[in-house]
């Protein structure tokens, strides 16, 4: 069997029972983390875009849930719709290694379906995992050099979506192998976005959910795909990557539980520039520095962080800059949080924050490149206007597997992402829909979740 094989029969054989326990806790902290996100980003454009969209294009009717509407639709829009609030906010988590949010391609796609076909927790969950150990490995497959002009947890997440689904149908290898294909060949998404403030990276999820759902009924209707899409002559690591290695695809299954890697994100900004900020709020922590006496910061980051970043100086909206390097600097150092909350009152128009965006560069540091994507490191130097230079180095920013939120912590972000969004059916049922959610295992439908979410 070639790794594809290998990885599409580990997928079809897997049982819950499979699952160790540390999985299936991580799993449900990973829901309910992507719940705060999509039930915050619901309300605010452009989501609406797509709820509008769904509504025109979609039936009038159905069994699967678009987060707050009363009225049910397809799993095709619901997963299109889902897909896009989740990622709207950049709360939702990230896999250091494959540089791939699973949540925001895995969860849509697996409630819609789900709740078309009818599963327990225990399925949802199941296949939940199926998705992320499937996704992270095609991520690490794709590697770095994909990442440089495609978004990875668009390409990578019609795949993902489609297994997880494709899970929850009882797929056996064969049908594993096809349905890999049919995903695959819909992969896509750029990262020109980032240059013009466009609303791509939402679009992005959003499809990428739609094409799993679509690769997954389809493929229960008998249609086939390429069986070797993924390492092919003519597949997608030819023809999206310069450095793809198959191997990715079938490390230690059954043995590394890539899930439980993945990160949560403290900050509600681009992953790449939490590193650099939490070692910004430690040093001025340790050092009990005055932000406006600061004349200089600099930044070493890894070269993703410059490529994605870089395209971002003056920010102007508050999705672009949550991708502003400076922004989320000046946040951090005069508010001490780069949330939600401070984005929406600060990060455009607030004087201190746009004089502290404009003393930040980034800069290409050897250890932190070396050490990335399986180390996000952040390190940090700052010079006052007393002529001295203060510097801190990170090895793990917050949200990391080794520097974790605890479950209070994870609890208290998603209250807050519920308080931003001002949504009045959860906020007075939270406590709960959380409660459900650590308890997913023994709903025996995942419909039940229905009424905390319309």
């Amino acid at each position: 069997m070639n790794s594809t094989e290998k990885l599409a029969q580990f997928i079809a054989d897997s049982s819950y029972e499979d699952l160790p326990a540390s999985v299936i806790e991580t799993m449900k902290g990973l829901l309910l983390d992507w719940f705060g996100s999509a039930i915050a980003g619901s309300q605010f454009y452009p989501s609406n875009l797509f709820r509008h969209y769904a509504k025109h294009m979609g039936p009038e009717f159905g069994v699967s849930t678009i987060i707050g509407e009363e009225e049910g639709t397809s799993p095709y829009f619901a997963a299109l719709v889902n897909g896009a609030s989740g990622h709207l906010l950049e709360q939702d988590d990230l896999h250091n290694s494959s540089v791939f949010h699973p949540a925001t391609v895995v969860f849509p796609a697996v409630l819609a379906a789900g709740e078309d076909l009818g599963v327990s927790g225990k399925d949802f969950l199941l296949a939940s995992v199926m998705g992320y150990e499937a996704g992270i490995r095609i991520g690490e497959f794709l590697g770095l050099s994909h990442y440089q002009v495609f978004h990875t947890t668009s390409t990578v997440g019609s795949i993902s979506s489609a297994i997880a689904v494709g899970k929850l149908m009882n797929f056996d290898s064969e049908q594993m192998l096809n349905l890999i294909g049919s995903a695959a060949t819909q992969s896509a998404g750029l990262w020109a976005f980032l240059e013009d403030a466009a609303d791509s990276k939402q679009l992005h999820t959003a499809k990428a959910n739609a094409n799993g759902i679509l690769a997954a009924y389809m493929t229960r209707e008998g249609l086939k795909g390429a069986k070797n899409a993924l390492e092919s002559l003519q597949g997608l690591g030819k023809g999206m990557s310069q450095d793809a290695d198959a191997t990715f695809l079938s490390d230690r299954l059954g043995e590394r539980w890539a899930s439980i890697e993945t990160s949560f994100k403290y900050h509600a900004s681009c992953r790449h520039t939490h590193p650099a900020g939490d070692a910004l709020l430690q040093l001025l922590d340790e050092y009990q520095l005055d932000p406006k006496k600061i004349t200089q910061v600099k930044a070493y980051v890894h070269q993703a962080a410059i490529d994605v970043l870089g395209a971002v100086t003056i920010p102007q909206t508050i999705h672009q800059a949550k991708f502003s390097m400076g922004t989320v600097m000046g946040l951090l150092a005069f508010y001490g949080k780069a949330g939600l909350f401070e984005f929406s009152q600060y990060a455009l128009e607030d004087a201190d924050v746009r004089a502290f965006r404009e003393k930040v560069v980034m800069e290409l540091d050897p250890q932190v490149d070396k050490a990335y994507p399986k180390e996000w490191q952040g390190k940090v130097s700052v010079k006052t206007d007393d002529e001295k230079e203060y510097c801190y180095f990170l090895q793990y920013p917050k949200g990391d597997p080794e520097n974790p939120l605890t479950k209070a912590e994870l609890e208290e972000k998603f209250n807050q992402l519920l308080l931003f969004s001002n949504s009045e059916n959860l906020l007075t049922q939270q406590v709960e829909f959380i409660t459900q959610i650590w308890q997913l295992e023994t709903m025996p439908e995942i419909r039940m979740l229905r009424k905390f979410l319309s």
